[in-house]
């Protein structure tokens, strides 16, 4: 079993939490708040990996880490953005270097 299929099966348990409870659920209840409160809770976690990855230890860091993992994919839910989509759009920068990318975007 691979790392994808791991975000997958987690990316599909968030999207079935869609109108579940918030009193029970903390994917129903991000959902519920919208996602402009689902986009701070990404931003505050990866924060949270950047304190880990520069005062704490390894076992810290991916603890963030998977906790800005699933913040990310509760925000792609909502946003509709699967999975499958980022993966194509790795793939498509495969082998494309990181300058070369960035000025496909025009961000150089």
């Amino acid at each position: 079993m691979s790392n994808a299929d791991i975000l997958d099966r987690l990316f599909t348990t968030i999207q079935s939490r869609r109108g579940a409870d918030p009193a029970t659920s903390w994917t129903a209840k991000l959902f519920h708040q919208g996602r402009q409160a689902i986009a701070q809770k990404v931003g505050e976690e990866a924060v949270e990996v950047n304190i880990a990855a520069l005062v704490q230890g390894p076992q810290e860091l991916t603890a963030e880490s998977a906790d800005l993992i699933y913040h990310l994919l509760v925000l792609w839910a909502d946003a509709g953005v699967a999975p499958a989509d980022v993966w194509a759009e790795l793939a498509r920068r495969e082998g494309m270097s990181g300058v070369e990318e960035k000025r496909a975007r025009g961000e150089l």
